[in-house]
């Protein structure tokens, strides 16, 4: 097997409970004190980038455990892929629409995402970051997440030290153009890997969209590209998944290190 090190990130479950857990005492504690569906308990709504990638299946099933425990009614939605800003615009707009008092959401376009944010706050809807910063950060009420330039130095700092002193050959498999998290966590890469954006080190790198089938299709480019790549980045593990996928098809599974943050074990 290749070598693999992930960055846990089950501090960002605990924030989906106690964001819902918030999100229910600041709605029943505000001057309106209305319900849905005469149920007699608050609605709130979670809105994740996809509910394929297990770190927000993950994130969703503690938003529901937290939803029961404090009596409140929970809606999820989802977009269709990773960077799938429409759809997470559409699910707060339905979500404002069915009446919620607040929305946790984990942001795939940090930026074309606020004006629909901006929508909701003016309806006096209580809106909450999970994982992503909105740009700008302020947009929302509030922001539970991971120091991910941080996620990303520590296993910069973890690859280079596996490397020990050998030529690196890096090939980095990123999230998307415009979002925060995944330039975060690739800039804390390279910080930590000791190297800049320019360094000769770096000699593949791909968008996969945190996507296992993309990762795949990426990492197949980046060994078309340069067969010697020993060290690979990625952005998630389902990303990491589909880059060991195309090693293993190659027969580089043993002697490539893979290195991720989050995900759920599935790299």
């Amino acid at each position: 097997m290749s070598r693999t090190t992930r960055l846990s990130s089950s501090l960002l479950r605990a924030a989906a409970v106690t964001g819902v857990a918030a999100l229910t005492l600041t709605a029943c504690g505000s001057g309106s004190g209305s319900t849905s569906s005469g149920s007699g308990s608050v609605k709130v709504g979670l809105i994740t980038k996809t509910d394929t990638n297990p770190f927000f299946v993950k994130m969703k099933e503690g938003a529901e455990k937290a939803a029961k425990e404090n009596g409140a009614q929970l809606s999820t939605a989802a977009g269709k892929f990773d960077g799938d800003n429409a759809g997470q615009v559409t699910a707060i707009e339905n979500m404002v629409a069915s009446g919620v008092k607040g929305i946790l959401i984990t942001p795939s376009d940090s930026k074309a995402i606020v004006p629909a944010i901006q929508k909701a706050r003016a309806k006096g809807v209580l809106v909450i970051a999970l994982d992503t910063p909105t740009d700008p950060q302020n947009a929302v009420d509030a922001l539970f997440a991971t120091d991910n330039l941080k996620a990303g130095e520590l296993i910069g700092e973890y690859a280079k030290a596996a490397m020990k002193g050998k030529t690196a050959k890096i090939a980095t498999l990123d999230l998307a153009p415009g979002v925060s998290v995944g330039v975060q966590r690739h800039n804390g890469f390279l910080k930590g890997f000791g190297i800049g954006e320019k360094d000769p080190a770096v000699v593949c790198s791909q968008d996969t969209g945190g996507d296992q089938a993309k990762g795949q299709t990426a990492m197949e480019n980046c060994l078309q590209k340069a067969p010697g790549i020993n060290v690979v980045y990625t952005i998630n593990e389902p990303a990491a998944l589909g880059a060991y996928t195309a090693l293993k098809a190659k027969g580089r599974e043993k002697d490539v290190l893979i290195v991720s943050v989050d995900g759920g074990c599935t790299g």
